[in-house]
């Protein structure tokens, strides 16, 4: 408990076998292992998802472990609120989906992102041992959506703790420590879309805020990230000309070749930061940006078109193909791109209902909620109200017990690993503020759901996705404080 609020809370000793490490895993079978560090210490043992109240563990048939990880345990203290005070700071924002039958998960979601982002701006992945951690991608969603949700200030702060971290000659390390002092927790070593994802969260910040001289004020105190970022994505791409180098992307593994995992959020970066440059009155920069963004567009249609793969050459795609539509990367997508987006929730798709990181992924029937949640977010962004709804629907329906969305969902519908997952989260939230900025006019003036703060999943567990649609593309909103 927390201040008397009941907050899900996982430990991570070990995986199965049939079950993957956080942020890292064994995805395909092409012979990939985790390091050897790792599966020392995580083999024999289990992942297991446990109530902050002593619930019984929902994932079987393994033990349950023994401890749990109290939710204010240092380095990623100061995250516990008391019920009240839980209640206060979402009324300094939005909720967005009030009124709908996603209100309860949405709500909780946007509670869960704020107790895991400490004071100091560090958004953590999830409360268990092995998540608490920093992670650049991770955290940038966590930005975009307080920025997104009114909550500007918190968003800020998640971006300047970014700031104060170091970043080297390839970019932002994989993972920092949450206690500020820049450390990682490991030597996984740099992954190059993070610089990407962090100018695609500054884009969001400020096009969030609506008073221009407030907007230039914050790009202003994010500037020498911006720099950072924009002049670090122009030489790895040489200004679009090229693919960046092979990196490890969000599956966290070696990569021999380039993947649409990193290629596609630098694309994003670049155009974010055009914008970012503008709002600085940097034009010449600006200018630079977009040339650059739209060559590389060209280049990553020339190498990953028409099929959109994983890897250019390849023939399984993933769920990177996301990153290439809104609200990430601007504009109307192609055919054979919303093509290759529909293909991947086909070929990705597992027993329960949801999707694997991509169709290459390990054939273990685990569902994987960040992946799900993208491509909700990618639907309500290119005007798919339909299809965003589905996956939002199946996202409720396998929630923990407490309501918190899980990393994981199980062949049999049972959510699996951590819980709750900040990834997740925040484009569950991200995907209500599209679908409230494109309801309805009758939608919109719908009454809260009664007593929605932490509801268990209503649905079954193995509701899963129904329908399909296609609209046109909105635009994300910016709400005011």
């Amino acid at each position: 408990m927390v201040g008397g609020w009941a907050v899900t809370t996982t430990e991570e000793e070990s995986l199965p076998s049939s079950q993957d490490a956080p942020h890292s895993s064994d995805p395909d079978r092409t012979g990939r292992r985790m390091p050897r560090r790792t599966v020392a210490a995580l083999a024999g043992l289990l992942l297991l998802v446990t109530a902050s109240a002593g619930a019984g563990a929902l994932l079987r048939p393994w033990r349950q472990l023994s401890s749990q990880v109290p939710l204010d345990t240092p380095p990623a203290a100061e995250v516990s609120a008391s019920a009240p005070a839980a209640a206060h700071w979402l009324s300094t924002g939005i909720v967005p989906g009030t009124g709908t039958p996603s209100e309860p998960m949405i709500r909780r979601a946007l509670l869960d992102l704020h107790l895991l982002t400490t004071s100091q701006g560090a958004a953590t992945a999830g409360r268990s041992r092995m998540w608490r951690y920093v992670w650049p991608r991770d955290a940038a969603f966590v930005a975009a959506a307080f920025a997104r949700t009114g909550h500007r200030d918190d968003a800020l702060a998640v971006l300047e703790y970014l700031q104060r971290m170091p970043f080297g000659s390839q970019g932002f390390e994989a993972r920092y420590l949450p206690d500020g002092s820049g450390a990682v927790p490991d030597t996984r070593g740099p992954e190059l879309d993070g610089a990407g994802w962090v100018l695609w969260a500054s884009g969001q910040l400020a096009a969030a805020e609506p008073d221009p001289a407030a907007r230039r004020a914050i790009v202003t105190r994010l500037a020498p990230m911006i720099e950072r970022c924009s002049a670090f994505t122009l030489r790895v791409t040489r200004q679009g000309r090229v693919l960046p180098p092979a990196s490890k992307d969000y599956w966290e593994v070696p990569e021999q070749t380039v993947t649409l995992g990193v290629a596609a959020p630098l694309l994003a970066g670049l155009q974010a930061s055009m914008r970012l440059h503008l709002a600085l009155a940097d034009t010449a920069a600006a200018e630079t940006d977009a040339v650059a963004a739209d060559r590389l567009a060209a280049t990553i249609r020339a190498r990953f078109g028409p099929g959109y793969p994983r890897r250019p050459g390849g023939d399984r795609r993933d769920a990177a193909i996301a990153f290439l539509l809104p609200p990430f990367v601007e504009g109307t997508p192609d055919p054979a791109l919303l093509g290759a987006w529909r293909a991947v929730q086909i070929e990705a798709a597992r027993p329960a209902g949801g999707l694997a990181p991509g169709a290459g992924w390990k054939d273990d029937g685990v569902s994987w909620t960040p992946e799900t949640a993208l491509f909700a977010l990618t639907a309500a962004a290119t005007g798919d109200r339909p299809t965003a709804q589905r996956w939002l629907t199946w996202l409720a329906a396998h929630r923990t017990a407490q309501g918190a969305l899980p990393e994981k969902v199980l062949a049999d519908g049972s959510p699996a690993a951590v819980a709750p997952l900040a990834w997740t989260a925040a484009s569950v939230v991200l995907t209500a503020v599209v679908l409230d900025a494109t309801a309805p006019e009758s939608a919109r003036s719908r009454p809260p759901t009664p007593d929605a703060v932490v509801p268990a999943p209503a649905s079954p567990p193995n509701s899963g996705p129904v329908t399909e649609g296609t609209q046109t593309p909105p635009e994300i909103p910016s709400p005011g404080r």
